[in-house]
């Protein structure tokens, strides 16, 4: 029984998304703060994911 669910959870997978960033914005302006769409507006697209670079801390003097 679990075989079973275990490969039909994993037969629906989620598949790869491209790579690509929104900025919140809205279509038509209500009573929030975003900023409004502008026609013609695209997303930005990127070649790749993103990369992370994890730097140490520089100890400070006291």
């Amino acid at each position: 029984m679990l075989p079973n669910v275990c490969a039909d959870i994993t037969a629906k997978l989620v598949p790869p998304r491209r790579e690509r960033t929104c900025p919140r914005a809205v279509k038509r302006a209500r009573h929030n703060s975003y900023r409004v769409k502008k026609p013609g507006e695209r997303s930005i697209r990127h070649s790749g994911p993103p990369t992370v670079t994890i730097r140490a801390l520089q100890p400070r003097a006291a």
